[in-house]
């Protein structure tokens, strides 16, 4: 399933500066019965959004008006506890494409990467420097940029960069997952196995 290719990205971003904030958090179990990737951003953060009778909780971040864009920053060990994708389903569903920490659970963080949604891990002292820089001004914009490996916080121009696996970095330039990868290389497979035969 092929998703929107990633360059650069400047947005605004919503910080959650919460640590160990794990998986069931991100997506209650009770919502992982579909198996397509749509539909569960809906349910992103359910129990920190909404009350049991479905109201909004106005204090949880993303029903704060003030706070919007396509960058979540989290706190430190984001997306810990099961593996289960539908985390990652979640927060690309809603509209993310980036999330920050300054540690990711492995497991969320190769999910994340497999569909589009760039985890972005920073040192303890920048994640504080952006959340500063979000409560001075909610419309702070960040701007992470893939090609150079670099998150930057555009109103006083600190600088940081990221690492990712080279694999995965082509794939999201290219807005591809695994399949669309190999059905990429089709023909450079071909050629191989038809050499393997002779």
């Amino acid at each position: 399933m092929a998703y929107d290719k990633f360059n650069i990205l400047t947005s605004s971003a919503v910080p959650l500066p919460i640590e160990n904030v794990d998986t069931d958090q991100i997506i209650p179990a009770r919502f992982l019965k579909a198996t397509e990737r749509v539909g569960f951003g809906d349910n992103l953060f359910r129990d920190w959004r909404y009350n049991g009778d479905d109201t909004p909780k106005v204090d949880f971040v993303l029903n704060n008006s003030m706070y919007s864009g396509k960058i979540l920053v989290g706190g430190k060990n984001f997306g810990s506890g099961s593996s289960r994708e539908h985390a990652a389903w979640a927060v690309y569903d809603y509209g993310f494409r980036v999330v920050v920490s300054s540690f990711f659970a492995d497991i969320f963080k190769g999910n994340c990467l497999n569909i589009g949604v760039l985890p972005v891990q920073v040192s303890a002292g920048f994640a504080n420097k952006i959340f500063a820089a979000i409560e001075n001004d909610p419309k702070t914009e960040l701007e992470i940029n893939l090609p150079e490996q670099t998150i930057t916080i555009l109103n006083s121009g600190e600088k940081e960069s990221f690492d990712i696996n080279g694999y995965k970095k082509n794939n999201m330039l290219n807005g591809f997952d695994d399949i669309d990868y190999l059905q990429n290389i089709k023909e450079e497979i071909i050629t191989f196995a038809e050499k393997q035969l002779i």
